[in-house]
């Protein structure tokens, strides 16, 4: 297959930090993988759910949700579900209907699923777009789920950068991010701060912690602007679905609350590079059943 990405995107992608590929997924490739996560989320069952919630980010508040639970901690061979804060009530039931109320599901979808499969391990795309870049010598997806940005409750994720959920010594991964609907301002678009990955160090890494759960262990001082929510310079990707979106794992970036009455499903995966250490202290671990799947070969 002949190179994807043009001299003109190889730089844009170096100097920003990430890249917005329109068009990428045709209108019915986009809308089967809506289709089909929407299926998945109507045809989970409730039934023995540890009512796992997920709020992305380190602080105090989040530590109730940030799961570190074995649902969570389990679930890079599986499909797993994971809830709102907002959908659960003070009872610990749902206080909407199921398909309202899963903030995100995964994260084992591109081994799993057939139709979400299709367009990450079988599709030659990805495998281009990958060599396009140039970034890792054995890719390695690791991980992949569909985040749903829920009307009215889809919460925010704090200003980040993805190595530090996802760590190699040095620093390798990337993400692909599909939004599969269209994100505006008002459900919860993504930001980047353009160029940020030439300057952000990974100061923190999410770690299975000795005692059970998850936690951040600090490796240096934090950057100050991971802790602004208004940092200045940070660019909205409003963005059509089916777009590509390239996101360099050091770039900061983060997504407001979802304030509107539509959803925001997204489909994202991330690799990382095969030949760097990746420890048994990172949260999502392989197994020798599920080693983490190779882009080629």
């Amino acid at each position: 297959m002949t190179s994807i990405l043009t001299p003109v995107q190889l730089e844009q992608f170096e100097r920003n930090g990430y890249l917005l590929l329109p068009n990428f997924f045709t209108q019915d490739e986009t809308n089967e993988m809506l289709a089909q996560s929407k299926k998945l989320v109507s045809e989970f069952s409730m039934e023995n759910h540890p009512m796992t919630k997920f709020t992305p980010g380190d602080t105090e508040n989040s530590k109730e949700y940030h799961v570190g639970d074995e649902y969570f901690l389990n679930s890079g061979d599986k499909i797993h579900f994971f809830l709102e804060p907002d959908a659960v009530g003070p009872d610990g039931k749902l206080n909407r209907p199921k398909e309202r109320a899963v903030n995100k599901f995964g994260h084992g979808l591109h081994m799993l699923d057939p139709v979400f499969r299709k367009y990450t391990l079988e599709d030659p795309r990805v495998r281009q777009i990958t060599a396009d870049l140039g970034l890792h010598r054995d890719p390695r997806i690791l991980q992949s789920m569909v985040i749903c940005k829920q009307p009215s409750i889809g919460g925010v994720v704090p200003l980040h950068n993805d190595s530090t959920f996802l760590y190699t010594s040095p620093p390798s991964a990337v993400g692909l991010w599909i939004p599969l609907e269209n994100c505006t301002l008002a459900n919860g678009c993504l930001s980047f701060l353009p160029g940020s990955q030439k300057t952000t160090r990974i100061t923190k890494r999410l770690v299975r912690l000795p005692g059970g759960g998850t936690g951040f262990e600090q490796l240096e001082a934090d950057d100050p602007r991971v802790d602004d929510p208004d940092a200045d310079g940070l660019v909205a990707a409003e963005i059509d679905a089916g777009t590509l979106v390239l996101i360099h794992g050091s770039v900061l970036h983060r997504s407001s609350r979802n304030t509107s009455d539509k959803s925001r499903f997204a489909y994202t995966f991330h690799i990382i590079d095969g030949e760097l250490e990746y420890d048994e202290k990172n949260w999502l671990q392989p197994t020798p059943e599920a080693p983490f799947s190779k882009l080629f070969g």
